[in-house]
């Protein structure tokens, strides 16, 4: 399988996919091969449901290649209005129990499932923001569709973009940029590096950088993923995310980090290229696929290798999760959704999943999703705060 097709079917689980992707996906799939290869990958990765046995495997993928049909058809007469992508049927939230999960903690598919209490839903969808705050201390809100402008930089309310024109300032300056929780924001730096922050973070960096000299940033907390302009089109200067704990210097090439605040670990993971995570300790040099793991707890730096889309999915719309608690799992939605969680039932923290959601559905649509697995029985949302029962 291509990471193309893959691609389109992670699109399609996750109602991402358009109808031209719905086009290519079903010709695709004609062929017995390919039909045996989308059976096998969605076995493995999507079960349709928790009872999903051998036997029933043919059945669910023909309910699925009919889903597709159907949604294909649907989707060619409304290709005008983008908006449909995000309004498509229930949502399926990709979450099959990892095999720890089916074999230890199975649900109870006997469990009584009982109608959610919303009381007040005050809980939104994640959206584009920021702040920047210049180095005199001036503070601009970036909003969606919201334009702002000064004599280096300009954003249209998705992206924040420094330029080189006649009238840049020659001083270099240090800007910051915060998002808050149920925000995200793109950054194109100075030199043409591409930077998606995610929820609850703060980047610091300048306006500019001097031609052969080191690009230095400064990840203050938070989760970022870079696609770094080349050092070969910067007279050789290296780049380098600093964060307190550790430093990455970089030639040229596409990573994440994550480390945000109250969390034991920070997670670096290169997507293309290389990079050398320093720590205090030692250092260690990444490859593509592979994952340095910080643990503050223990002070030592770890490596391992990583399924990459899982890790920077985030930034094309996408929540993955490979193997996550559902806490973890309610950790990184409080972020995008701006929302505290509860569980009334302790143990339901340690559950298991794999999966993929759609970052534009509801947090209602979710949690149902989630109670038909039969994990939870029921959620009560009473204004930012969801309670798990």
């Amino acid at each position: 399988m291509t990471p193309k097709i893959e691609n389109l079917i992670v699109k399609y689980i996750t109602k991402s996919a358009n109808a031209a992707d719905l086009d290519e996906l079903s010709t695709w799939i004609q062929t017995p091969e390919n039909r045996a290869i989308f059976k096998d990958y969605v076995q493995t990765h999507y079960a349709i449901t928790h009872s999903l046995s051998i036997s029933d495997t043919d059945k669910a993928i023909d309910k699925l290649l009919n889903k597709i049909h159907k949604e294909k058809s649907f989707l060619y007469r409304v290709r005008t209005q983008p908006i449909y992508k995000y309004a498509a049927a229930a949502m399926v939230i990709g979450i099959v129990a990892s095999t720890y999960f089916f074999t230890n903690n199975f649900p109870n598919a006997n469990l009584e499932i009982e109608n959610p209490i919303i009381i007040n839903n005050a809980i939104e969808v994640g959206t584009n923001k920021a702040t920047l705050e210049l180095e005199d201390g001036t503070a601009i809100e970036l909003t969606k569709g919201k334009t702002f402008k000064t004599t280096d930089a300009k954003s249209t309310g998705d992206a924040l973009v420094y330029e080189h024109t006649s009238t840049t300032p020659k001083k270099i300056t240090k800007n910051t940029l915060t998002i808050p929780r149920g925000g995200q924001y793109k950054l194109v730096l100075a030199d043409g590096t591409n930077v998606w922050l995610n929820s609850e973070s703060k980047l610091i960096y300048p306006t500019r950088f001097e031609e052969g000299k080191a690009r230095n940033v400064n990840l203050v907390y938070g989760e970022a993923y870079f696609e770094v302009s080349p050092s070969e089109a910067h007279a050789g200067a290296t780049f380098n995310v600093n964060h307190k704990m550790q430093n990455i210097q970089v030639l040229g090439t596409h990573f994440n980090v994550k480390a945000y605040q109250n969390e034991s670990k920070i997670y670096t993971t290169l997507a293309e290229g290389k990079v050398k995570v320093i720590h205090e300790n030692g250092s260690q040099n990444l490859m593509p696929n592979q994952q340095s793991i910080l643990n503050l707890a223990e002070n030592t730096l770890s490596v391992v290798n990583v399924d990459v889309y899982n890790e920077i999915a985030w930034k094309d719309g996408v929540f993955t999760f490979e193997n996550k608690s559902l806490v973890e799992i309610m950790t990184a939605l409080s972020r995008w959704y701006d929302m505290e969680f509860i569980f009334k039932d302790p143990t339901l923290k340690s559950q298991k999943f794999i999966g993929n959601i759609n970052k534009n559905f509801s947090i209602v649509e979710i949690l149902t999703t989630l109670q038909s697995t039969n994990i939870i029985h029921s959620f009560e949302i009473n204004n930012k705060t969801v309670t798990l029962k």
